[in-house]
């Protein structure tokens, strides 16, 4: 069983955000289950950790609920992270949320990213802003971003959305369920061992180095 968690940055109920992201999720779940493997799907809704994000910003300190979200990211084999558009950008509440995650967090993690918002005019959005943000956190970000306006909400515009997120849903399986002659039809994208291995940055031990393995090869002098 593989684990797919969908962050989704919208801030209205119901929200167009969260039905892009749906609609991403069940065509990866579909792509996953041709490649023979069975995918469970977790979304988080940032809206909801709000006051979760505020006190680790202000404080520098986390809480339990931030804590089991971090850990169950960092464990998962797929990310997909959707956000609309606030002023040319990522919203205050989707940069917070990468900003307060351990550096480690994403090394390797294959990603789909998504935006959404009222014109076409903002489509680029995934280029100069998101796709920068994951791939500074090592993320493996597949090479089909998606973009939604709100043409995009039905008829033949609709439609030409299902079939760009079906294609970034098979590059997303490929990685997720690797093998070398799946991630060789990638262009792009590059699944390899992570340098160093995913920290959810929870515990104490994270990320401790012993002082005696600091010490080895020093004579003392």
């Amino acid at each position: 069983m593989k684990n797919l968690i969908v962050i989704s940055a919208g801030l209205s109920t119901p929200s167009t955000t969260r039905q892009v992201a749906d609609t991403i999720s069940s065509a990866v779940s579909s792509a996953v289950a041709g490649r023979g493997e069975k995918l469970a799907v977790a979304t988080i809704e940032l809206r909801e950790l709000t006051g979760d994000l505020a006190q680790q910003m202000s404080t520098g300190m986390s809480t339990p609920r931030l804590d089991e979200v971090k850990t169950r990211l960092s464990q998962a084999d797929g990310l997909v992270a959707v956000t609309p558009v606030f002023k040319a950008s990522y919203t205050g509440l989707f940069k917070m949320f990468f900003d307060i995650l351990d550096t480690d967090a994403l090394n390797a993690m294959p990603t789909i990213i998504a935006a959404t918002a009222g014109t076409a005019r903002h489509s680029l959005v995934t280029e100069y802003a998101l796709r920068p943000l994951l791939t500074y956190m090592r993320a493996v970000v597949v090479p089909t971003a998606l973009f939604a306006a709100t043409d995009d909400f039905g008829g033949a515009e609709g439609a030409d959305f299902t079939r760009r997120a079906g294609r970034a849903a098979a590059e997303l399986a490929a990685l997720i369920v690797s093998t070398e002659a799946s991630v060789e039809g990638l262009s792009g994208a590059v699944a390899e061992t992570p340098v160093r291995k995913r920290s959810a940055g929870v515990d104490l031990e994270d990320g401790f180095v012993p002082f005696s393995q600091l010490l080895r090869g020093h004579a003392g002098n």
